[in-house]
């Protein structure tokens, strides 16, 4: 049974990523094609940091640079068969991997520090909104890094991609 429920946890992060990537794809208005690989290049990456966060002593940190990494070189290899910039796809992959978490305990513990009544309360409090607020920033930061890190090893593929190929001309 616990394998089924191992295997279940990631199917259900990878489906539900994929959904908000399509989401996030669609209100851009991408070619229609576009809109699958969006979820399954999401899928893939947030199903990478999973992985990377829940099974191994990796933090959300580098994990979410390696599902980056995953999400950016996807793009570019769906780019080249669909005709598409591989920035359509790498976006809308990203949006599900972004910390929102982080973000809302960040302002919720400097609202708290506020409104604390000692400096001991106001002291922890802020602790705890730097805390988390260095963790949505360096998460941030890794995702654009690792997204952007394949477009700039494969660059004559990434802005070649929308150019016919020689035997079409």
């Amino acid at each position: 049974m616990e394998i089924l429920d191992l295997i279940l946890g990631i199917v259900q992060d990878g489906l539900f990523a994929a959904l908000a990537a399509i989401g996030f794809a669609a209100i851009s208005n991408p070619p229609r094609i576009a809109l699958k690989w969006c979820g399954v290049i999401a899928a893939a990456g947030h199903i990478t940091r999973y992985c990377l966060v829940n099974y191994t002593p990796v933090g959300i940190v580098p994990a979410s640079m390696v599902g980056a990494l995953a999400v950016g070189l996807l793009a570019i290899i769906i780019a080249k068969r669909v005709k598409c910039p591989p920035e359509t796809f790498s976006f809308p992959a990203l949006l599900p991997m972004i910390p929102g978490i982080y973000a809302y305990r960040t302002v919720q513990a400097f609202v708290l520090a506020l409104t604390a009544h000692t400096e001991q309360e106001f002291q922890h409090f802020f602790y705890l909104s730097e805390s988390n607020c260095l963790t949505c920033v360096f998460v941030i930061l890794c995702m654009v890094i690792g997204q952007m890190l394949p477009i700039i090893a494969f660059k004559r593929v990434a802005y070649t991609v929308t150019r016919p190929d020689e035997k079409e001309r």
